[in-house]
């Protein structure tokens, strides 16, 4: 008999069991990357994360047999739903065993509480920020996860969700990058530094995590204004900005940021990421006692970088604006590191023309992220 409840999230007990089914699940798969604890634990606190200033939550377990065998999250943002003028809910942090039945009662359990709330569609895996990772992953399963920047699953999970009746809304697709093969060519540079005087552009580089911080609201505030013809955009707050940005920041090396700045404003953005995947699975979802001490080595160690912000508002696309993106970002990759793979995180195939452009300029597909809809 498979009995699913929903958690009381003030309890620290039963946070906890939610927390551990992922870590006993991915126990001994290679290419998982644990999240930390205290980052999951904070998605489920209203009164930590952001998200629940304007939105609601709530999360289930499923046992079977006195085990916990799935789990599953159901989210409703309501900032998303005014923006879309839509009633959608999302499920996010969905992990279960290879079983049809406990996956039917863990999205059951969702479509009621949907239902509820008079949504009448269930899109996922979305989680509470747009740098939670979205979809399953359904192909590139063999390679490991890019840290907590994307999900990771099993082979078998796009059947359990598929069989329920959920089909396809958009894929993310990240590309990886050889940067021994990675050219950027000379006429692209070349526009690039026209672009930069006709439109009175400049970029801006970073030296520190101090400055960093500095800027974030201004990063922040330049995303809401970059992505708004995106798929999964709404207009971020200013907690959620800080809250989103100071994360990022902590897993940043300033040296892999760079902003472009119109008379003084942020009109584009790349975000890079030093991969410390490796030092990750070592820390095993804890900091203390020697968690941090493996991440902070393998930054120093890592020869993969991640590209995972890549963007430039609406009015200068089209404009040069994307030439002088491709530019910085291979002098960004090429720099003073000694990085030999690169991965662009999670593109939304909507971005057909930075696919395009990014494909020819010699990265390849190699992991795609679906994420599924479902009328309820």
């Amino acid at each position: 008999m498979i009995k699913v409840e929903r958690i009381d999230t003030r309890s620290k007990a039963e946070v906890q069991r939610f927390v551990e089914i992922a870590f006993r699940l991915y126990a001994d798969c290679p290419q998982w990357v644990p999240p930390l604890r205290t980052d999951v634990r904070t998605m489920l606190n209203r009164d930590k994360h952001p998200f629940y200033e304007h939105s609601d939550a709530d999360f289930f377990i499923a046992t079977q047999g006195g085990q916990d065998v799935g789990r599953i999250g159901a989210l409703e943002n309501r900032r998303f739903n005014e923006y879309h003028d839509s009633r959608q809910a999302q499920f996010y942090l969905f992990e279960c065993v290879d079983d049809h039945e406990v996956a039917q009662a863990l999205f059951n359990r969702v479509f009621e509480w949907s239902r509820a709330r008079g949504l009448d569609e269930v899109v996922g895996p979305k989680g509470f920020s747009p740098f939670d990772g979205y979809g399953i992953q359904v192909e590139g399963t063999e390679h490991r996860q890019m840290m907590m920047m994307m999900n990771y699953n099993y082979d078998y999970y796009p059947d359990l969700v598929e069989t329920l009746g959920f089909e396809k809304e958009v894929d993310f697709i990240s590309t990886y990058i050889k940067l021994a093969d990675f050219e950027v060519p000379d006429r692209i540079h070349r526009i690039a530094e026209r672009v930069k005087k006709r439109r009175n552009l400049a970029v801006h580089s970073f030296r520190s995590k101090l400055e960093l911080r500095r800027w974030k609201g201004r990063i922040g505030a330049a995303y809401n204004r970059t992505f708004v013809n995106n798929w999964e955009y709404y207009p971020l707050t200013e907690n959620e900005i800080d809250f989103t940005f100071s994360d990022l920041v902590l897993a940043a090396n300033p040296e892999l940021i760079k902003v472009v700045l119109h008379e003084g404003e942020i009109v584009g953005f790349i975000l890079g990421f030093p991969d410390v995947s490796r030092g990750l699975q070592r820390a095993n979802g804890s900091l203390l006692p020697l968690g941090i001490f493996h991440i902070l080595l393998d930054m120093r160690r890592t020869q993969w970088v991640s590209l995972n912000g890549v963007g430039i508002v609406p009015k200068f696309q089209g404009l040069g604006g994307n030439a002088l993106l491709y530019s910085e970002m291979a002098k960004t990759v090429k720099g003073d590191f000694d990085f030999v793979h690169a991965e662009l995180t999670q593109v939304a195939e909507s971005a057909v023309q930075m696919r395009r452009d990014l494909i020819n300029l010699g990265a390849k597909p190699y992991k795609n992220h679906r994420v599924y809809i479902r009328h309820i």
